[in-house]
């Protein structure tokens, strides 16, 4: 049986021309590059400002420094490796000199390579959801100290956690070689299998289309089903339980504090300073919710007849990964100075650099 979810040689297969250079590929290859690199470019930017941010030793006392950190580095990585995929396909379906092992390499690593790093860092903003209900739990006793040991113990076992959970994977893929019957051209005719025309010098060529594919049993493959599930909705059912957590928690807290306002003036006071968990939480749910989709509507379908549909659905899911800025950055007085003032410190560096 085939893998669950649509992946990206199912969607392109059928639209790359073989053996036939860039510029000679249909529009939905070229848009599709062009997305990609914009992508990249962004990954980049969202990256360089995240860091540029959580590098401050300051801001990475707290666990949800280190666990920001942390994500800016594998947000970058997994869209070096979606990149890396996508132009590995593109080559290897258009490029006849690539050897069978190269192939097979990256068909049996660069995909599992790719969940772990989608996967360790949706779960790292997990753990910073995690790391503020604490420290709304605990108040003034919240120990910054112990903050930072479980972080740093948690990003050692977290990718381990993650392999664990796909580590079957790169044993159930492998090539398929399709072979395709083309006729040579002949008195200005492209002659096809079975057609109508015929020449006295008929001949033909067979191409190879080596694609990779991945074959479960029944078992494996409602085991790789729950492992879907619980790497995307689990994430998002922690994040909206720790957002409401924050949000009612710190009103009850201050409710006990400020006796004078009312338990409602206090929810609502906090649900205006923290919406912005609840809305990212849905953010991320909605651009996950079409590899969710794919994956049940793949086994019936050809994605040819839609290929824009699930070329979108595939790479949506992508897009959090560069987003990691946005949300955490902006919302937050503390990281927003922070990032001026490295901003700052940075420019004044390259002006003493250029100007000695």
């Amino acid at each position: 049986m085939r893998s669950i979810g649509l992946t990206l040689d199912d969607i392109l297969r059928d639209e790359i021309k073989l053996r036939k250079s860039f510029k000679d590929q249909n529009w939905v290859i070229k848009i599709s590059a062009i997305l990609t690199m914009i992508m990249l470019v962004g990954g980049l930017i969202n990256s360089f400002c995240c860091i540029f941010t959580f590098k401050d030793k300051e801001i990475r006392k707290l666990g949800c420094g280190i666990y920001l950190f942390t994500s800016s580095i594998t947000s970058l990585l997994t869209i070096i490796v979606f990149t890396l995929k996508y132009w590995f396909l593109i080559l290897t379906q258009t490029n006849t000199t690539i050897r069978l092992d190269t192939f097979r390499g990256g068909c049996v690593i660069i995909d599992p390579i790719l969940k772990i790093f989608l996967y360790t860092d949706t779960w790292l903003n997990v753990c910073v959801a995690i790391e503020r209900s604490f420290s709304v739990m605990k108040g003034v006793k919240f120990n910054q100290k112990k903050s930072q040991q479980v972080a740093r113990w948690i990003i050692l076992i977290l990718p381990i956690l993650i392999t664990l959970t796909i580590i079957h994977e790169p044993f159930h893929r492998d090539l398929f070689e399709n072979r395709i019957e083309r006729f040579r051209k002949s008195n200005d005719y492209e002659i096809w299998p079975n057609s109508s025309l015929s020449n006295t010098t008929q001949s033909y060529d067979i191409e190879r289309q080596i694609t990779c594919i991945t074959r479960y049993s029944r078992f494996m493959q409602h085991y790789n089903t729950a492992i879907l599930f619980f790497h995307l909705l689990t994430p998002f059912i922690l994040n909206v339980l720790c957002a409401l957590y924050i949000i009612f928690g710190s009103a009850h807290r201050r409710a006990k504090i400020l006796v004078k306002k009312k338990y409602k003036e206090h929810l609502r006071q906090q649900y205006n300073e923290h919406k912005h968990l609840l809305f990212s939480c849905i953010v991320l749910l909605i651009l996950a919710l079409p590899r969710l989709i794919i994956a049940f509507v793949s086994e019936c379908v050809n994605a040819s007849d839609n290929v824009w549909l699930y070329l979108f659905a595939y790479v949506i899911p992508f897009i959090p990964s560069i987003l990691i800025f946005i949300i955490y950055v902006p919302v937050s007085d503390v990281y927003k100075e922070t990032f001026k003032e490295n901003i700052k410190d940075f420019k004044q560096k390259l002006l003493r650099f250029f100007s000695s």
